[in-house]
């Protein structure tokens, strides 16, 4: 044989080895049941009746309950637009989503190609058992609610162009050139299999709803091959069945079907809510019933973000008033979910958001305590496991939580005044703002994995030192303090000259950042300051004592709220703080306002300005396998160490990756605060002790301290000094919340297969 021919047979025998490995490889691979027709189109999922089915491997199709989480598009230092996950991100957490008992992940939108092909890789050898998403789509939001008319051209050609992008990307069939601030690259790999269902669209803006009705009364209703109009839709409710129709035609073209859903909320819900104030919050309706299914065998249903807290009438509303918590309240979240249900006799319906977050701040109040904020992780575990009890026994078909990760971008109304700048948000961890804590995936900042609050300083000691200021002053009974921060927290560490006992002493530590400032006389108890005046004080005592306090020159929350700002603070808490007369200064506590005081007629009835105070600084550890661990601890103390960490926005800093903090200037436009880049912030203790009445007191009291008992002069110029470099890059580490485990064990309770 000659040399050629031997190379050609070796070639032909290599390629039928490669095709037969390949063959053989393909044969072990897990497989998918999917149920296909005589026309061989593909369908997973569908609905009937009031019922979400899958096609099991039995071959039939079964009712489910959908079990899933959000799943947000970025990580801590980036906005969502930039779409940083890496696969081995996403690796991690679809294994720890499955290992929760979730069935499904929801996206809002388009993700990078890699969201796709590691999802199927991960379901490569899951079988039957496969991780789902739900592919979301984001609507052109900010131009609908600039521009009030979903007709506008620009605007549904937008969202048509989003909706062939999302369907091609699933399917793997399209390259999305590079544009700031959305998803593109090469989509090569097909996910349709591992689809569950389209969920068009982002909460409505009720104004721009109504708007569009008014601007368009005469359309003609939308007939399609895949979804049409009913008679009685809404011209709004007309757009929206095109939408859906163009969405089924781009998937119809891969041979598949899915279930088919747009997103809704609670404000253009299909209910009349007499008891809620606000007008905007119960305007105008968008309803899913006015959109019919024509020739889409997979069907199509309801969803809804549900949270307890908000609008007002969870609390208002006295006909949501029906069903007892067990606990001498009402629980109004299950008696909105009842009387929902009953409206969609027809067909199924899902609540696709619903949570607390596991955040210091708060910006709105919820019956029995289901608060948006204010909460350590254990207890937004307990909350979010009883909101999925009342979404799973009211009968729906699925319950979808928000959410999966901690997101440092988002804001929240009650502290965006003073998060600046804006575009900043995501280089800091600020826990005043809740919605950056809505996960049950923590993104902790850079030290947390480095120091444990415990009231024990030996982890210190493996900082790098560049990273750490040590001062050893003259105050008496303080030896020393460590200074250091990260992108949450300042961190505090303290040696005394003896035992620290709160029932005993209380300890201050005054925080000076600016020029300006005033003095806390009662807090010195005798004692002198020089050179300077304090913007924050830090005090610790007893539980109820232990907090952060601002002066009332430079009080945000006054400011704001009151003759300067919007004033809505009631007069007497005008006058508080500063009692010139007298030349005594009190410091105030740090408060949030919760929620604004309206009238008719720009309200349906009087709704009070609402406020809450949020500087307490709770006692425990942050270490999770601590008897006494809590995730919003802020300090400890062992003998005569004391240990803590204070978020920045409690000690003035608008944002602390660039060192700006807010200034005394008066705010603009009676709404808008200044910022100012700062050098350093002094810090500056003391330890006053309690007289011998106040020791025997019991652990509530909180008495002032006797007059008198030192002559101290302290001096600002010879404070702890502390500073730092701005940062451009954040560093973060990952922690599973104790959320996540309340959750997991209810999701794996509940069977995903409903026997009847």
């Amino acid at each position: 044989m000659s040399k050629r021919k031997r190379w050609m047979l070796l070639g032909i025998l290599t390629v039928v080895l490669l095709c037969g490995g390949a063959a053989i490889f393909g044969y072990f691979q897990s497989s998918l049941t999917t149920f296909a027709d005589a026309d061989g189109k593909k369908m997973k999922f569908k609905t009937e009746g009031t019922s979400f089915l899958l096609y099991g491997e039995d071959e039939q199709w079964n009712d489910i309950f959908v079990k899933g989480v959000n799943l947000g598009a970025t990580v801590p230092g980036h906005f969502p637009g930039e779409l940083p996950a890496t696969e081995e991100d996403y690796l991690r957490w679809f294994k720890q989503i499955d290992d929760m008992g979730a069935n499904v992940i929801r996206l809002y939108t388009v993700h990078n190609p890699v969201f796709y092909s590691a999802l199927v890789k991960y379901n490569r050898d899951k079988g039957e058992d496969p991780l789902y998403f739900m592919q979301g789509i984001w609507s052109p939001e900010e131009q609908l609610i600039e521009q009030q008319d979903a007709y506008a051209d620009n605007i549904h050609q937008m969202f048509k162009d989003e909706i062939r992008k999302a369907v091609a990307a699933v399917y793997g069939d399209v390259t999305v050139e590079a544009k700031h601030g959305a998803s593109s690259g090469k989509y090569k790999t097909n996910a349709g299999k591992y689809l569950m269902a389209w969920h068009v669209g982002t909460e409505w803006d009720p104004a721009m709803v109504k708007n569009t009705n008014n601007k368009h009364k005469d359309v003609s209703l939308h007939e399609g091959a895949y979804f049409s109009a009913a008679p009685d839709a809404s011209p709004f409710e007309n757009w929206l069945a095109g939408l859906l129709d163009y969405t089924a035609t781009e998937e119809q073209k891969y041979g598949w079907q899915h279930p088919i859903t747009f997103t809704n909320w609670v404000t253009t819900d299909v209910l009349e809510h007499p008891g809620e104030p606000l007008f905007e919050e119960d305007m105008v309706s968008v309803d899913a019933r006015h959109i019919e299914p024509v020739n889409w065998d997979a069907g199509y249903f309801a969803s809804y973000h549900v949270y307890p807290y908000y609008p007002d009438f969870f609390r208002t509303d006295k006909s949501l008033q029906t069903i007892s918590d067990g606990q001498g309240g009402f629980n109004t979240y299950k008696a909105y979910l009842r009387k929902l249900k009953a409206e969609y006799k027809d067909m199924p319906i899902m609540v696709t958001e619903y949570g607390v977050p596991s955040s210091m701040g708060v910006s709105h109040h919820g019956p029995g305590g289901r608060d948006q904020g204010g909460h350590d992780e254990q207890e937004q575990g307990e909350i979010n496991v009883s909101l999925t009890k009342d979404i799973y026994d009211e009968g729906y078909s699925g319950a979808i939580l928000f959410m999966w990760q901690d997101e440092w971008f988002k804001k929240t109304w009650n502290t965006m005044p003073f998060e600046l700048p804006a575009d900043r948000r995501s280089f800091w961890l600020n826990v005043l703002t809740n919605e950056k804590m809505f996960g049950v995936l923590a993104m902790q900042p850079g030290k947390e994995e480095q120091i444990t609050i415990d009231g024990n300083l030996e982890d210190w000691d493996e900082l790098p030192k560049e990273e750490v200021t040590h001062w050893e002053g003259n105050t008496e009974g303080v030896k020393e303090m460590r200074i250091t921060h990260d992108e949450a927290y300042l961190y505090i560490g303290m040696k005394l000259d003896q035992a620290f006992d709160p029932k005993r002493s209380k300890l201050y530590i005054g925080a000076d950042t600016i020029d300006g400032g005033e003095l806390p006389e009662e807090e010195l108890v005798g004692r002198t300051i020089t050179g300077g005046g304090l913007e924050t004080l830090i005090e610790l005592g007893q539980d109820r004592e232990s907090q952060v306090k601002i002066a009332p020159s430079y009080d945000f929350h006054q400011r704001l709220y009151g003759k300067d700002g919007y004033w809505m603070l009631p007069e007497e808490e005008e006058g508080t703080g500063s009692d010139r007369s007298n030349k005594r200064i009190q410091f105030n506590e740090w408060k949030l306002g919760i929620s604004l005081l309206m009238n008719p007629p720009d309200t349906r009835f009087a709704h009070p300005f609402v406020d809450e105070k949020v500087g307490l600084l709770k006692r425990g550890s942050s270490d999770p396998e601590a008897q006494d661990f809590s995730s919003l601890s802020s300090w400890q103390y062992q003998g005569d160490t004391v240990e803590m960490r204070i978020p920045w926005m409690l000690l003035g800093f608008s944002d602390p990756s660039s060192l700006q903090v807010i200034d005394y200037s008066p705010i603009e436009d009676r709404r808008t605060f200044k910022t100012t880049k700062i050098e350093a912030i002094n810090l500056l203790p003391w330890i006053t002790e309690r007289t011998k009445t106040e020791q025997s007191e019991s652990s509530t009291s909180t008495k002032q301290l006797t007059e008198g008992q030192s002559g101290e002069v302290l001096s600002l110029d010879n404070a702890a000094t502390y500073t730092w470099e701005p940062w451009e890059a954040v560093k973060y580490s990952e922690r599973l919340k104790k959320s996540y485990y309340a959750m997991q064990e209810f999701f794996n309770k509940i069977p995903d297969i409903r026997k009847e």
